[in-house]
């Protein structure tokens, strides 16, 4: 039997809270009916042993304090609301717990936003990892020694888990029945909980919206001008002329104001656009694909596949209610 320890704070979220309970529950359930032995033991563990409310209306019990973990065989971080520096400040006992308890011999995994926390404890240093897409910028920035995957649903590296956002994290808590289990299981279980069990890729989720949070008021400029006139054929030469700079300065300032070239930025708004058009409209894609900018439909799919893993016609499929 392994020993599950789920880390209950105030800012998780319910989901990620209530998931890891169902699904493992379920899978103890399975083993029952087929006369083994449950192989999962979840315990609710906090900074402190008492009544946990979280931020809805919802109060969990933990009966075991961080202090009084002695053994576990996996510790699962949930996600959280909020701003990632005042959670993480609230809940500083997390990050060094964590810590002790893989130098113990646990495994670790974190669902969603829970990443800061493994992050924090350094247990992300060198390792693949992923989180929420709209916190990958930012972990980027913050934690250098990680390799912050923007795509990625779930990533398994020595013992240290991460998934990606919101309820796409139960792929990650399947692939752990899976793990520890057998496949079997968590087929049974996806089905079960009607869970897309094939879903690898979160790019299709992502909502490009720029990288703004620097104080560089050229490439600000820069960024504006792009995002105005994306549709027309502009290069990274009329680009830098905004900025009044050598094109290869402005390409290594651009490259570390945005984590993008300005050929990458280009493309990426260009298809924030594609996408928009795809979800609120069944316009022919060769027309679609001119009024954003691209010229050879061989390479606008191919340019939208790599940013969103889907094609647009995949895209299209999945996201707009007219073609639905």
């Amino acid at each position: 039997m392994k020993t599950v320890s789920l880390v209950i704070y105030e800012e998780a979220i319910l989901s990620a809270i209530a998931g890891v309970l169902d699904v493992f529950e379920g899978a103890n359930a399975l083993s029952v009916q087929a006369g083994k032995e449950p192989p999962f033991k979840v315990e609710l563990v906090s900074e402190k042993v008492k009544h946990i409310q979280l931020n809805v209306p919802a109060l969990f019990f933990c009966y075991k304090s961080m202090a009084d973990v002695k053994d576990t065989d996996l510790v699962i971080v949930p996600a959280f609301h909020g701003r990632p520096d005042q959670v993480l400040a609230k809940n500083a006992g997390i990050a060094p717990w964590l810590n002790e308890m893989r130098n113990m011999g646990a495994e670790v995994a974190s669902l969603c936003l829970g990443s800061y926390f493994l992050a924090e404890a350094g247990l992300l240093d060198g390792k693949s990892c992923t989180s929420h897409w709209q916190a990958i910028s930012d972990m980027q920035q913050r934690y250098p020694a990680a390799r912050v995957l923007s795509d990625k649903v779930i990533t398994d590296e020595d013992g240290v888990y991460t998934s990606g956002g919101a309820f796409s994290s139960l792929n990650l808590v399947l692939y752990m029945v899976e793990k520890f289990c057998h496949k079997d299981m968590g087929v049974i279980l996806s089905k079960m909980f009607s869970i897309d069990i094939d879903r690898v890729n979160q790019s299709h989720f992502m909502v490009f919206q720029g990288q703004r949070r620097h104080e560089d008021d050229q490439i600000l400029r820069a960024q504006l001008f792009i995002e105005e006139n994306y549709h027309l054929p502009i290069s990274v030469e009329q680009i830098a002329e905004q900025t009044s700079m050598s094109k290869r300065n402005f390409i290594r300032r651009f490259k570390n104001a945005t984590n993008h070239t300005p050929l990458e930025y280009l493309q990426r708004v260009k298809i924030e656009s594609a996408k928009k058009a795809l979800e609120s409209n069944a316009q022919n894609i060769s027309t679609l694909m001119y009024d954003v900018g691209y010229n050879d439909l061989k390479t606008f799919r191919s340019v939208f596949k790599k940013v969103t893993g889907l094609t647009p016609q995949e895209y299209r499929k999945k996201y707009c209610r007219t073609v639905v």
